[in-house]
């Protein structure tokens, strides 16, 4: 499964743009960003959270049908005591998803599905169609329940996504890096939970930002190696890396090439199990993977 825009591409980015900025929202209507995700919770103080709900409530009445990118708001926490009126403000026609931060666990995204139903209805939107991305090990209570997206059938969810920041408050870490700047094994092992629990659900594993925004070379090499590692996409925190992500996240013309051979090669042999092409050995996975490639 992929998650898709109106034009049926692949999600490759998702850009963050705080909902208290006019500025920043007119600016983002130009941006190349697959999906925009309206930002109601850390990039909005407190004093502005609630201003914020109409702001965003707004641009996505204005402006969803003109842009080709998908708008998503993030919501506060469930626990904050914020998130429900963050919904009751921005659930309005337009609306495509929600981006859930620090949850528990499954049952915080089913709980956020109840919210939606009733919302989508007195909005008079199709019920349903409103999807939902969890950034899904911000906690420590998540990171010990990751099996549940395994186990609970969600058919809002649109993609999982993960963090590393908002983990290392949780559980008190000086920084999420060791000495050389790679990741400490927890977050590492955090992301690898972020691929499981994607492919257990069905949909996109995206990854989490990368916080030095004025490092494009840093961003274009470890984009390349997330999508090695299955990521299908990737979260921007500046307008800048949509452009290197969307590059990092697509096929080369020699990957879709190669695909496209393992595809006649099976088409032609449907009964084979195995076939040999450019000197390698290729069975039905890589098959899977050629039409993943070529987004079929």
């Amino acid at each position: 499964m992929t998650v898709q825009t109106r034009s049926s591409a692949p999600i490759r980015s998702l850009l963050f743009v705080p909902a208290d900025s006019e500025r920043k929202l007119a600016k983002s209507t130009t941006n190349p960003a697959d999906v925009l995700i309206l930002d109601l919770e850390d990039a909005v103080a407190e004093s502005r959270k609630v201003g914020a709900r109409t702001t965003a409530a707004e641009f996505i009445a204005a402006q969803a049908s003109k842009l080709t990118a998908k708008l998503y708001v993030r919501i506060n926490p469930l626990d904050t005591g914020l998130a429900q009126g963050d919904l009751a403000t921005v659930v309005v026609p337009g609306l495509a998803g929600i981006v859930i931060p620090k949850t528990n666990g499954v049952d915080d995204i089913v709980q956020l599905g109840h919210y939606l139903d009733v919302l989508e209805a007195r909005a008079g939107i199709d019920a349903g169609s409103i999807k939902i991305i969890p950034v899904a090990t911000e906690t420590a209570p998540a990171m010990l329940h990751m099996q549940g997206f395994a186990s609970t059938k969600i058919p809002r969810l649109a993609g999982v996504t993960w963090g590393a920041e908002d983990l290392s408050a949780a559980v008190g870490a000086v920084s999420n890096r060791d000495e050389n700047g790679q990741y400490s094994p927890l977050y590492d092992l955090a992301g690898s939970l972020c691929l499981l629990a994607a492919a257990a659900a069905g949909v996109p594993p995206l990854d989490t930002v990368f916080t030095d925004f004025k490092d494009s070379a840093g961003l274009a090499t470890t984009s390349r190696a997330s999508r090695r590692r299955g990521f299908r996409g990737r979260i921007a925190i500046h307008p800048d890396q949509v452009a290197i992500i969307n590059e990092a996240y697509s096929p080369t013309e020699a990957e879709r090439a190669h695909a496209q051979r393992i595809i006649d090669a099976f088409a032609a042999d449907p009964g084979a199990g195995t076939l040999g092409i450019d000197g390698q050995m290729i069975d039905r996975p890589h098959l899977v993977q050629a039409r993943r490639t070529l987004g079929l």
